[in-house]
């Protein structure tokens, strides 16, 4: 027997997935979030989808994971005390920043507050230049100085970033080595490796951000290896990185940098596949659990990368958080779950950022929360089964749930409790609209282009209304819906981006140095897979960010398979116009103009099996399970609707709305004036009609 699972860690739930590649068969589990120690909650799902004779953990062949612990590290700032070492005369990089305002009008806003404080900065005198030529040697008296007083400080890990380390990363390499001299203790993160490429401040902000969360997750890691091995696990743990592939435990300890994004990336993996659908694979990916929903835009069936994303932002303002220089998939996550706290501010209702989580969680848990969420509110609207959570394995107290939302919200506004909680659902909705609007809109995209697909636990409850106020045509509820991160980690594949700055005028004479210069970075990923234990076909993606010669800024884009000839040199230059005007515009532009190659990529892919997904046999006709009053404000009230089992429905079976369609890890709420179909992977495909 052959079985692989994959394992999602969100702030309320801990998703499971279990695939038998022998059987085609999918067994699905959700446990809640253990927040204190989150390796807990992930033993605890693995040993709930083993139990049994299903199978044990020596039958897996593989087991992936998606985890927060990096990005929870970044937002508590609970890890240890961090340093930098930079050139002498760069103190100050992470204070000054870049002259960018999250908020142009207002004076008093402050920085973005980084998590290595000034007086944790220590200056190396030494000099590379641009070009990667030595103008000063490295001052190995004054490195080891400052090595002892870190340690004396109690510094436990530090960045080491020096001038233009990625054309030469010489003095940082040496100084990694003074530091296993003088303070072997120190875990070390080096600019050259972490992020190889221009602009100072985003590479020192990013190479600061690896080296303060590495003992935080290699310590997870390891303590989650170790309970594997304990149930008899004999194969590699994988981990999920920001940019929708795979690594080992060895690659992230050394860069969990490149897991801030684990969970969301594998959300966004997942559907991309129901490109199918669709046929033209335009997809509006919504991931809505208890913590947070993320948003993420997918075109031609995959979804979007960028070389650069913040952490940390204050109200999703652009430029308030904390830059970080890797690949990621392109998204939008907001503080809006199913868990966000409903409270009365300045005489109206507001909802989240902050969290219940899972410890105590929404009132209607009843493991102590006190404060109404999201979550209260759809039970009150009668979109949630109280007898009939998680599969019946979890009962809700709606009571408390109406108390709550009665004593925080509806008395202060003069309203009813359903008024209050429609008013709760509404809002959240709203907030996510406004996301959606970033990810499409706000990149010139109009979301009635796109089909919309909602997942996660709270997902399905809120997708039709988001998709509605989108005006999104048709939307999409993948069959197990409520735990789609966890099966996006089985479709992953393991991947090595790799990068080298270098400033190329695109030109015949330079394709030699650019194949040349692909041709390294080939080597190194491949490299990379040998030392990782990973073998099987690789693929090779290559791209590069690019500009026209003189602009400050480049674009992503996607380069044909190499090595170039003269005769190509046309398809770089058009691949790179293809993507200027889908980026800004079809616009007019000189197109015999110059352009500069700056950040070359290469993305090594190792294949793996996907999974088989089972065909749904065909329906009989859509027979109700049960009814409830729901909701339905365009009936201005509660409306005794059809409940269905959606383990009861078939290939070709059609759903009306208004209706409530259950299953185990999800509920999906049809608005009035919708028509769901199952196809027959299914999946529910509804039709919103104006």
């Amino acid at each position: 027997m052959a079985f692989r699972i994959g394992i999602d860690v969100g702030g309320t739930f801990t998703d499971c997935a279990l695939y038998d590649d022998d059987g085609g068969r999918l067994t699905i589990a959700k446990v809640l979030t253990t927040t204190q120690d989150p390796s807990i909650g992930v033993l605890t799902g693995l040993d709930a989808l083993l139990r049994g004779d299903v199978a044990s953990a020596a039958d897996l062949s593989a087991a992936i994971h998606a985890t927060t612990i990096a990005t929870n590290t970044v937002i508590q700032r609970c890890g240890p005390t961090t340093a930098l070492l930079t050139t002498k005369g760069f103190r100050d990089v992470l204070v000054i920043g870049r002259q960018k305002r999250w908020e142009l009008y207002d004076n008093s806003i402050d920085k973005p507050q980084h998590v290595v404080p000034r007086n944790l900065i220590w200056e190396a005198p030494e000099r590379v230049l641009y070009d990667g030529s030595i103008r000063d040697p490295l001052d190995e008296a004054a490195v080891r100085r400052a090595f002892e007083e870190m340690k004396a400080a109690g510094v436990r890990a530090v960045a080491i970033c020096f001038l233009h380390s990625y054309a030469n990363p010489g003095h940082e390499k040496r100084a990694a080595e003074l530091a296993a001299e003088v303070a072997s203790e120190l875990v070390v993160s080096l600019s050259s490796e972490v992020s190889p490429t221009y602009r100072e401040y985003e590479r020192t902000s990013t190479t600061v951000l690896n080296a303060y969360v590495t003992p935080t997750v290699a310590a997870y890691v390891q303590k989650l290896e170790e309970g594997l091995r304990e149930r008899d696990f004999s194969r590699r743990l994988f981990i999920m990185q920001s940019n929708g592939g795979i690594a080992t435990t060895d690659v992230v300890q050394k860069f969990p940098i490149r897991i801030l994004e684990s969970g969301p990336a594998a959300g966004a993996l997942t559907v991309s596949r129901f490109a199918s659908v669709v046929g033209g694979g335009d997809l509006l990916s919504f991931d809505m659990g208890g913590t947070t929903a993320k948003l993420c835009l997918i075109e031609k069936g995959r979804p979007a990368l960028t070389g650069q994303f913040e952490i940390d932002l204050v109200n999703m303002k652009k430029n308030s958080g904390l830059p970080v220089s890797i690949p990621a998939v392109d998204l939008v996550e907001i503080g809006s779950g199913g868990g966000s706290i409903a409270r009365v501010e300045l005489g109206m209702i507001r909802v989240g950022p902050q969290s219940a989580g899972s410890d105590p969680g929404p009132i209607c848990y009843g493991r102590g929360g006190k404060r109404p969420t999201v979550t209260d509110a759809d039970l009150v609207l009668g979109f949630l089964n109280p007898q009939n959570f998680l599969g019946g394995k979890m009962r809700l107290d709606a009571e408390a749930a109406r108390r709550g939302i009665e004593e925080h919200v509806a008395r202060r506004l003069g309203l009813s409790v359903e008024a209050a909680a429609w008013g709760i659902h509404e809002i959240v909705t709203t907030q996510m609209a406004q996301a959606a609007r970033v990810v499409s809109v706000g990149k010139g995209k109009d979301p009635r282009n796109f089909a919309f697909v909602p997942f996660g636990g709270a997902g399905p409850v809120h997708g039709m209304r988001l998709a509605a106020m989108l005006n999104c045509r048709r939307v999409i509820f993948p069959q197990g819906a409520g735990v789609m991160s966890a099966i996006g980690l089985l479709m992953a594949e393991p991947a090595f981006d790799l990068v080298q700055t270098r400033v190329i005028r695109l030109d015949a004479d330079s394709l030699p140095t650019i194949n040349a210069l692909y041709g390294e970075l080939e080597a190194r990923g491949r490299r990379q897979l040998a030392a990782s234990g990973i073998d099987g076909d690789v693929q090779l993606r290559q791209s590069c960010d690019m500009r026209f010669a003189g602009q400050g800024y480049e674009i992503a884009v996607a380069l044909p398979p190499g090595p170039y000839s003269g005769d190509d040199l046309e398809k770089l230059r058009e691949a790179f116009f293809a993507t200027y005007t889908a980026t800004y515009g079809d616009r007019a532009f000189d197109r015999t103009a110059a352009i500069d190659g700056v950040h070359w990529r290469l993305t090594t892919v190792a294949a793996t099996p996907g999974i088989r997904l089972e065909q749904t046999p065909p329906g009989r006709g859509a027979v109700p399970s049960g009814r409830r009053s729901i909701y339905v404000p365009e009936r201005a009230g509660f409306v005794e609707s059809p409940v269905y089992d959606r383990y009861n429905l078939g290939s070709g079976d059609v759903v009306e709305g208004p209706a409530v369609i259950e299953e185990r890890e999800s509920t999906v709420v049809l608005i009035p004036n919708s028509r769901a179909t199952v196809d027959a992977l299914g999946n529910i495909v509804v039709d919103i009609h104006a």
